[in-house]
C-alpha cells in the first residue's frame, strides 16, 4: 500500500491488468483472423464510389465472415479457451486482492492515522514507527507485548528470506555449464514463480498457511519420504509447465512483442542497456532488506556499474562497428536528402522501412563505439560499484581488467536484450530445469528447510537466517571469529550475515540486536575508531578505513564522500575536492568527522550529536529548514529517521530524504571496511564464493575421511551426520524461539561439545582447524518427536 501510493492505485492497477490481458489476446486473435492483408499491402484492388482513396476500415473483414473464420480456427478457440480460464482465475484472485486492499487502507485510516491522499508524504520509518506505537496501546499482535522493527521485516519478507537464503547457499539449480558458452546463470520469472509454487503457497507445497511450515517437515524422521514426495510433486508440475509451454510461449511473444516494439522503434539503443538481473537482485539483496531498498541501493550503483562494463569494448567490434555505422549512415543519408527533395519518395516500396532500419543499425552501432573523451580504471570503478551493492566475491578484488570477472559481473548486470531473450526462453527451458535439476534437490530442500527455520513467537516460522545471528550463522573470515559457533553448514556465504546485521542496523536504529550481534556492531566501531585515531596520527595509509575511503578517488562518489564527511544538514554547502585532493579532504575528514560517523551503527546518536560539533562555516542558516527541522526532531527526543517534524510536510521529506541518503553511505563504508578486512584475513586462502563451487550434486560423493556416516542411510549433502546423546541433550542459548533440525552450542562457558566436520552444501569441504570443531544437527529417532532444543523469540 505504502510502495503503490495507496488504494486507489493499487484498484486501477489490477482493473487494468485484467483489461491488458483481454486486450492482448482479442488483439490477436482480431490480427488473425479479422484483417484482409491484400487489401492492407494493396495487393487487392478496391471499388469506391464515393471515393479513390483506400481507408483503413476497408482492410477489415465483414463481423459474419470474421465470427466464421475464428471458428473455424482450431488454434484460436484453444487460445481463447485457456486465456479465458486464465481470466477467470485472475478475476477471482482481483476480487480477494480488493477486499484485502480494503482492509490495509482501513487499517492506515483508523489505526495508523494516515489517509489515502498524505501517504506520499510519510516514509516508511513513519509508517513502521506508528505500528510500533500502536502495537503498546492495542495489542495488534496478541502473542507478544512490543513488536520490534525485526517483527515486521519477517512478516513481509517471510518467503523472500527464504530465497535468498538459498541462494546464498547455492541450493537452488540456476546456475548452469554449456558447452559452447560457459558457466551460464538462468534465473527468470517464470522459473521464480515455479520455485515459489512449490515451496511456498502452491497445492501440495511445504507451508500449511501464510506464516507456518508443515509440521511433518519440521522432523527428521521421515525425511526421505518427504523428499520422495516433493520429488514427484516437482515432477508433476514440470509437466504441467511443459503441457502448458505452447501457451505460455504464444503469451510471452505478444507481451513482448506489445510492450517493447515502440521503445525500441524509439530507442533502438534501449536493447544495448543494462539492467539488473533476477539472480542479482537476489545475489545482491541483504537479508531483511524491502523490495524499495534493495532497488535504492542498486539503482545508485548503474551508473557506476555502466561505466565498468563500457570498459571492455572490444577493439575488433569498435573498428567494424565503425565502418558498419559509416556505410549505413551512408546510404540513410541520400534517402533522407531524397525525401526532402520529394516527398513521393516515400510511396516507394519498403523506402520508410529501409530508413527506419538502417537508422536502427547506425544507433546499434554506435553503442559499440567507446567515448574517446572517457577514461577507465577499472579497478576504482569496482569499488564504487561495491560501496552501492555490498557484495563481490574474493577473485574480482584486484582483477577488475579480466574478461572472466566481467565475465561473471554480467550475470548480475546483462544486456536488456538478454533479458528479454531469456524470458521468452523460459516456457521451453522451465520445465526441464524443474524435471532433470531440482527434482535432484529435493532432499536437501527438505533438510534445509527443517535445519534453518525456527519459530518466533508472534511471527510464526521464519528462516533463521533471517534472524541475522552472529553466533549461529556468522563467518569467521567477516569479522566473526570468536563470536560464531556456526559450522560451515550453518554459516551464511559472502558475509551476507555480517553485512545484511550492519545493514539493518543502520536502517532501524531503535532496534535492539542479540547479544553476540550487539558485540560484533560494538567491536567494528571500536575497530573504526581506533584505525581513525591512528590515521590522525599520521600513519594513514596503514588505515583499513581511509584504504576504504582512498579506493573511492573519482568522480563518481564525491557526494557520497561530501555526504560522509559534512553529515546532513550542510550537505548543499559542501565544497569537496575544489581546494585540494580529494586524498586530502579525506584523511582531513576522517579523523576530524569521519571517524564519528564511522564509529556510529546509529544514524540517530551519530547525525544528531555530530551536527553540533560541526564548525559554524560549514553549518547552513539558522533559518534553513533541514536545520529547523533537525532541532525539532532533536528537542522531542524522536528517531530523526522515523519522523518527519517540522512546520510542514515537505520540510520533514526533505530531511528524511538526506538522513536516508546520509544512511547509505554510511552502510557503503562499512561494506567497503570489512571487504578490505576480509580481503586481508583470506589472503591466501581459497575463495568458498559462488563462482568457485562445485554444484553440489557433483560434490555428493565427496567424504571426510575422519568422519565415518552410516553407510544404510541415504543422506543429502546437507544433511549433518547425527549427533551424540550429550549433543542431542545440549540446551539453547536464550529463550524466544523453535529451531526445527539445527542446534546451538550450550553456553558452558570453557568447555564445548566437539563437532564433526562435513561436507557442506556447496561442494567444499572446510579444513579442520585445531581448536574449532562443529556440532552436527541431530536426527530425531522418530518422526514424531519434536527435537529437544526448544527456545522462545520474544
Amino acid at each position: 500500500m505504502h510502495q503503490k501510493n495507496g488504494f486507489t492505485c493499487m484498484l486501477m492497477g489490477e482493473i487494468f491488468e485484467l483489461v491488458q490481458l483481454v486486450f492482448v489476446v482479442a488483439f490477436t486473435v482480431f490480427l488473425a483472423n479479422c484483417v484482409d492483408y491484400d487489401i492492407l499491402f494493396a495487393n487487392k484492388f478496391v471499388n469506391h464510389t464515393d471515393s479513390a482513396k483506400v481507408t483503413l476500415p476497408d482492410a477489415f473483414l465483414p463481423v459474419d465472415v470474421c465470427s466464421a473464420r475464428i471458428r473455424d480456427n482450431v488454434a484460436a478457440i484453444f487460445i481463447l479457451v485457456i486465456s479465458g480460464v486464465f481470466w477467470i482465475h485472475r478475476l477471482t484472485k482481483f476480487i480477494y486482492n480488493i477486499c484485502c486492499y480494503w482492509e490495509i487502507r482501513s487499517f492506515y485510516n483508523n489505526a495508523l492515522k494516515m489517509s489515502m491522499a498524505d501517504l506520499p508524504y510519510f516514509t516508511w520509518q513513519e509508517v513502521q514507527a506508528r505500528i510500533v506505537e500502536i502495537q503498546k496501546e492495542h495489542q495488534i499482535c496478541i502473542h507478544k507485548k512490543e513488536l520490534t522493527e525485526l517483527d515486521i521485516y519477517h512478516r513481509i519478507l517471510r518467503f523472500k528470506n527464504y530465497m535468498v537464503a538459498m541462494v546464498n547457499k547455492s541450493l537452488l539449480p540456476v546456475r548452469f555449464h554449456l558447452p559452447m558458452l560457459g558457466n551460464w546463470v538462468f534465473y527468470t520469472r517464470g522459473l521464480k514463480y515455479n520455485f515459489e509454487l512449490i515451496f511456498f503457497w502452491g497445492p501440495g507445497s511445504l507451508f500449511e498457511n501464510e506464516w507456518s511450515l508443515k509440521t511433518e517437515y519440521k522432523r527428521g524422521g521421515n525425511r526421505l519420504e518427504l523428499a520422495d514426495r516433493l520429488s514427484s510433486r516437482i515432477l508433476w508440475i514440470g509437466i504441467a509447465n511443459l503441457l502448458l509451454c505452447p501457451v505460455i510461449l504464444v503469451w510471452q511473444i505478444l507481451y513482448a512483442f506489445f510492450s517493447y516494439t515502440e521503445v525500441i522503434k524509439r530507442e533502438p539503443g534501449s536493447l544495448g542497456a543494462r539492467c539488473w538481473s533476477l539472480y542479482g537482485r537476489c545475489y545482491l539483496r541483504h537479508f531483511n532488506e524491502l523490495d524499495h531498498e534493495l532497488m535504492s541501493r542498486l539503482c545508485k550503483g548503474y551508473k557506476a556499474s555502466s561505466k565498468y562494463m563500457n570498459c571492455f569494448m572490444s577493439p575488433l567490434f569498435t573498428v567494424v562497428a565503425k565502418n558498419v555505422a559509416f556505410f549505413a549512415g551512408s546510404l540513410l543519408a541520400v534517402l533522407i536528402a531524397l525525401t526532402i527533395y520529394d516527398e513521393d519518395v516515400l510511396a516507394v516500396e519498403h523506402v520508410l522501412s529501409s530508413i527506419t532500419l538502417l537508422g536502427v543499425c547506425v544507433t546499434v552501432c554506435r553503442s559499440f563505439i567507446p567515448d574517446k573523451h572517457m577514461v577507465f580504471c577499472p579497478e576504482q570503478l569496482l569499488k564504487v560499484i561495491l560501496a552501492h551493492i555490498h557484495y563481490m566475491p574474493d577473485h574480482w578484488q584486484g582483477n577488475a581488467h579480466r574478461y572472466e570477472t566481467r565475465d561473471e559481473f554480467s550475470q548480475l548486470f546483462q544486456y536488456k536484450a538478454v533479458f528479454i531473450l531469456e524470458e521468452l526462453l523460459s516456457p521451453v527451458i522451465t520445465p526441464f530445469i524443474l524435471i532433470f535439476c531440482l527434482r535432484r534437490k529435493s532432499l536437501e530442500i527438505i533438510d534445509f528447510f527443517r535445519n534453518f527455520t525456527v519459530e518466533v513467537v508472534g511471527v510464526g516460522d521464519t528462516c533463521s537466517f533471517a534472524q541475522m545471528d552472529v553466533r549461529q550463522h556468522g563467518h569467521p573470515a567477516w569479522m566473526s571469529a570468536g563470536k560464531t559457533e556456526a559450522s560451515i553448514y550453518q554459516q551464511a556465504e559472502d558475509g551476507k550475515t555480517e553485512l545484511s546485521l550492519m545493514h539493518f542496523a543502520i536502517t532501524n536504529p531503535h532496534w535492539q540486536p542479540p547479544r553476540e550481534s550487539t558485540h560484533f556492531i560494538s567491536q567494528l566501531k571500536e575497530k573504526v575508531h581506533r584505525e581513525a585515531t591512528v590515521s590522525h596520527q599520521g600513519a594513514v595509509g596503514d588505515s583499513h578505513a581511509f584504504t576504504s575511503i582512498h579506493s573511492l578517488q573519482s568522480e563518481e562518489p564525491r557526494s557520497l564522500i561530501a555526504n560522509l564527511l559534512s553529515g546532513p544538514p550542510p550537505l548543499a554547502s559542501l565544497h569537496l575536492g575544489r581546494d585540494g585532493s580529494l586524498a586530502n579532504h579525506v584523511s582531513v575528514g576522517l579523523s576530524d568527522r569521519g571517524a564519528p560517523t564511522l564509529c556510529s551503527l546509529s544514524p540517530l546518536s551519530g547525525s544528531l550529536h555530530m551536527r553540533g560539533s560541526y564548525p559554524s562555516s560549514r553549518l547552513p542558516r539558522p533559518d534553513h529548514p533541514a536545520v529547523s527541522t533537525s532541532r525539532a526532531m532533536a528537542g522531542s527526543g524522536t528517531d530523526a529517521r522515523t519522523v518527519s517534524s517540522g512546520s510542514s510536510a515537505w520540510e520533514g521529506q526533505v530531511t528524511s530524504m538526506v538522513l536516508s541518503e546520509y544512511a547509505s553511505t554510511e552502510m557503503s563504508i562499512h561494506a567497503l571496511y570489512m571487504h578490505e578486512l576480509h580481503k586481508q584475513q583470506s589472503r591466501g586462502e581459497l575463495s568458498r564464493h559462488t563462482w568457485h563451487r562445485q554444484e553440489s550434486d557433483e560434490s555428493s560423493e565427496s567424504v571426510i575421511d575422519d568422519v565415518e556416516a552410516p553407510r544404510n542411510m541415504p543422506r543429502s549433502n546437507t544433511f549433518p551426520c547425527t549427533a551424540t546423546p550429550h549433543q542431542e541433550g545440549a540446551a539453547l542459548q536464550s529463550s524466544g524461539q523453535r529451531r526445527y533440525g539445527g542446534t546451538t552450542d550450550a553456553l558452558s562457558g570453557a568447555s564445548r561439545s566437539q563437532r564433526s566436520a562435513r561436507v557442506a552444501m556447496g561442494g567444499w569441504v572446510e579444513e579442520i582447524q585445531p581448536g574449532r570443531h562443529h556440532e552436527p544437527v541431530p536426527e530425531e529417532g522418530s518422526e514424531d518427536e519434536l527435537p529437544p532444543q526448544i527456545h522462545k523469540v520474544t
